[in-house]
């Protein structure tokens, strides 16, 4: 008798605590951008505005470039005033274009802001859909493989890469 009552609260016990178990599911961002078209075409668009910005560096570095080599070669006729007026100005060209170069391309430069706008709304959108779906099936946490890098291996069974595009029309 007290080995059945023993077996049946054990069963009963794990029967409550599996009924807590957490669900967990996985996306690949990765996956989900590269099929969404207008990520796509807004990489490409980047890609063009980012070389007109390069030519136009490369071709303010030229520029600067003629302007030393004009500058070595004047050298020995120059006088101590015309030597510092030419340095000077080559140093505020290089200046120039560093800061110009750092407005495009820096930490806080037009081509990140460019790139965080454009994402944004879409990163939104997926995190609606990961949300909606984890709250109708009842997942407790949703991991993004593309940055986990400490998943070793993961059941495709558990990847809603596929459910969150069909909710977002892709």
């Amino acid at each position: 008798m007290k080995k059945s009552l023993l077996l049946i609260c054990l069963f009963s016990i794990i029967a409550v605590s599996s009924s807590y178990a957490q669900k967990y599911a996985l996306i690949d961002m990765e996956y989900i951008l590269k099929n969404i078209p207008t990520v796509e075409q807004a990489n490409k668009e980047l890609e063009e505005v980012s070389k007109q910005w390069q030519a136009e560096i490369d071709a303010q570095t030229t520029e600067v470039e003629a302007m030393y080599k004009k500058y070595q070669k004047d050298f020995d006729s120059l006088k101590g005033e015309e030597k510092t007026k030419r340095e000077n100005e080559i140093v505020e060209k290089e200046n120039q274009i560093n800061k110009l170069s750092n407005s495009y391309f820096g930490p806080e430069g037009e081509l990140l802001k460019r790139r965080e706008a454009f994402m944004k709304p879409i990163q939104d959108d997926i995190y609606e859909a990961v949300k909606s779906i984890s709250n109708s099936v009842g997942y407790q946490m949703v991991i993004d493989r593309a940055s986990a890098t400490s998943i070793i291996f993961a059941s495709p069974s558990i990847d809603i890469s596929d459910q969150v595009l069909d909710l977002l029309g892709y």
